[in-house]
């Protein structure tokens, strides 16, 4: 690595981090109705408005000590913690992709599905606000990504279809995911902003993206649904682990994650199933897998008996 990239590397750090400074705000505001640029930053009791040097990103909390320096309320270690994860992922995309259109559109990306992470687990919403808005900047993306790669109008219109098709698997996947969940559920599983969600996703990436995204996010979905539930029936009993299928389970997240998955390593991932399918080993790995299927749908309509 020589200076320049490293140079480079540190301003889009910063620059993450001042983003993730504005997440911050998106994530409380926009479930609240509040405008996300008026009032300026200000803390949440006294109203004391933060000045420059209080809101600096990351060391701004570390300045303040996690206190706000008025009325000395704690201030959540969340928020520079955010904006370092933001500041982080913004390095890493840059280490993928470079300087090219692709850092500034998967950056954005990144901090639309940052804030619908959080927001999701915080209320269990999507708001539409921030997945339709992801979603048209997405095909804006797609259709500037076109331009500058072939130089033509043509090239545009190439990517904008690509996206509008892989916005249309992304809702296919999504009924699926829903089909089945609601099968081994025996009710109603999600709610319809996961389907803006996998449009939105789509909409920046490909068809590619968003195949491996839905089924990273069902993978990932079932291994927290059935953690969720094992761990309340050691700790509570067999009824109170029955009752966590009842529950309901945020599944935003785990789109979001198979999204960026597929997005950093995707290509990888493809390769490798594409190898691991012309080998003989499929076979071997094919029965126990659909046993453990099998096993887990009577185990999980057991359970939802159970919880009634």
């Amino acid at each position: 690595m020589n200076i320049y990239d490293t140079i480079v590397q540190i301003i889009v750090f910063w620059l993450g981090a001042a983003i993730g400074s504005f997440l911050n705000v998106v994530v409380y505001r926009v479930p609240a109705g509040l405008s996300i640029l008026w009032p300026p930053s200000r803390c949440p009791k006294c109203f004391h408005q933060l000045g420059m040097g209080e809101n600096i990103p990351i060391l701004g909390w570390l300045l303040l000590r996690g206190k706000c320096r008025h009325c000395r309320t704690p201030i959540s270690p969340r928020y520079p913690l955010i904006e370092a994860i933001t500041a982080i992922i913004f390095v890493l995309v840059y280490n993928r992709y470079g300087l090219s259109i692709q850092t500034v559109g998967y950056s954005l990306l990144m901090c639309w599905l940052l804030a619908l992470i959080l927001i999701d687990l915080d209320t269990m919403t999507l708001p539409n606000p921030i997945t339709q808005s992801g979603l048209v900047l997405g095909l804006a993306f797609q259709a500037t990504a076109g331009f500058l790669d072939q130089r033509a109008i043509l090239g545009s219109k190439e990517y904008f279809i690509q996206g509008i098709l892989a916005m249309v698997i992304g809702i296919w996947i999504y009924d699926a995911i829903q089909i089945i969940g609601s099968i081994m559920m025996g009710q109603l599983a999600q709610g319809g902003g996961d389907a803006k969600l996998m449009a939105m996703i789509g909409a920046w990436t490909s068809w590619k993206v968003v195949l491996l995204a839905g089924g990273m996010a069902s993978a990932l979905a079932l291994v927290g649904f059935m953690a969720v539930a094992g761990y309340s029936m050691i700790k509570h009993g067999g009824n109170a682990g029955a009752n966590q299928l009842t529950q309901p389970l945020p599944l935003g997240p785990f789109i979001a994650v198979g999204a960026t998955i597929a997005l950093f390593w995707g290509d990888s991932l493809i390769e490798s199933y594409q190898q691991f399918m012309m080998s003989p080993d499929r076979y071997i790995l094919a029965v126990p897998l659909l046993i453990f299927l099998s096993v887990l749908l009577v185990w999980t309509r057991k359970m939802r008996l159970r919880s009634l």
